[in-house]
């Protein structure tokens, strides 16, 4: 009997060691740096998942910990396990929802589609399922911009940090929140849509932020005086609409039957062309006052402004000069 008893305690100390060893020393770099754990996988899924990626030394280790002295929720998402770590350690990590981040840079003037590429290249979220979603659901900016056909104007520029948990509904209203936030802090809130349509031109037209108050008076004067804004950007965004646009504008481009097409249709586009930062929003909110009507780029990084076609043509020849091969920019060129 008591050699019986010698040897349960035994086989209970080498189980203790056992389990304390699998769940206190980590096991070393894991083989698989991200680890996803798909939603409604059961834990004896997720201990087996953890092992194989070598996160954790013992699946039953880890389930012996879950349902001994924790049975919390594990939740779902992409988890770093890089830096070693013990199991209750990972246990507690995936318990409190700890998931992995991708950040996310989304500069000023990115349209929907170039936001759908910086996703998908993250591995965030797939480019098509993101592009339908903000093509498709207006509902977070229906009490903004009741106008609005899409999200393009409202996914702020900024640096983010997204889980590859998140659904694309979710990473829109993050950005549209933080376009909010901005949205606020300068006062803007009459006219958004068409404040929001013509900063999205402007984004796209100049990147000094000192011309951009000048570029969107222009473009108010065009308005006005029934002039086609006839401006490179919104044909460029009318032929991604269609899928067409190959990194070139050809004749055909400019003869687009497009509501987006500003050499056909005079006044602002149906709606935002880009995504614009706060510098082109309050450009946008306070353009200057200005007589000029026409601008075309200055080969130094900057724009030549005119008051009639005639001073504008005279400005487009001697852009000319200085690039023999390239395509006249901006507004007014013809």
């Amino acid at each position: 009997m008591k050699k019986l008893f010698a040897w349960f305690i035994l086989i209970c100390l080498a189980v203790a060691g056992w389990l304390l060893f699998s769940l206190l020393v980590p096991p070393g770099p894991a083989s698989q740096q991200l680890v996803e754990l798909k939603p409604h996988t059961n834990t004896r899924q997720i201990a087996a998942t953890l092992e194989h990626a070598g996160a954790i030394r013992s699946a039953n280790a880890f389930l012996v910990y879950h349902y001994t002295l924790g049975r919390r929720t594990l939740k779902a998402g992409e988890y770093d396990f890089s830096k070693p770590g013990g199991t209750i350690a990972v246990y507690n990590r995936i318990a409190r929802g700890e998931v992995a981040s991708h950040g996310v840079v989304i500069p000023e003037g990115f349209n929907m589609f170039d936001v759908a590429n910086a996703l998908d290249q993250s591995g965030v979220c797939k480019k098509a399922d993101f592009l339908n979603y903000v093509r498709t659901d207006v509902s977070l900016i229906a009490d903004l911009d009741p106008e609005a056909r899409t999200l393009e104007g409202y996914l702020f520029p900024d640096t983010y940090n997204f889980s590859v948990s998140q659904t694309p509904h979710d990473i829109a209203a993050i950005m549209v929140k933080r376009f909010r936030q901005e949205a606020a802090k300068i006062g803007l809130k009459d006219n958004i849509h068409q404040t929001v349509t013509l900063a999205s031109i402007v984004e796209k037209e100049t990147r000094l932020d000192s011309e951009r108050p000048l570029v969107a008076g222009v473009f108010e004067n065009r308005i006005a005086q029934h002039i086609g804004l006839a401006t490179d950007p919104t044909v460029i965004y009318a032929s991604l609409l269609r899928g067409k646009f190959d990194g070139t504008i050809r004749q055909s481009d400019l003869q687009l039957e497009s509501p987006y097409n500003t050499y056909k249709y005079a006044g602002l586009p149906p709606g935002p062309i880009s995504n614009p930062g706060i510098t082109a929003l309050q450009a946008a909110m306070h353009p200057t006052q200005t007589d000029y009507l026409y601008f075309v780029a200055n080969n130094a990084g900057g724009h030549t402004f005119a008051r009639t076609i005639e001073e504008h043509n005279h400005n487009v020849a001697e852009y000319r000069k200085g690039h023999v091969t390239g395509p006249v920019a901006n507004s007014g060129k013809r």
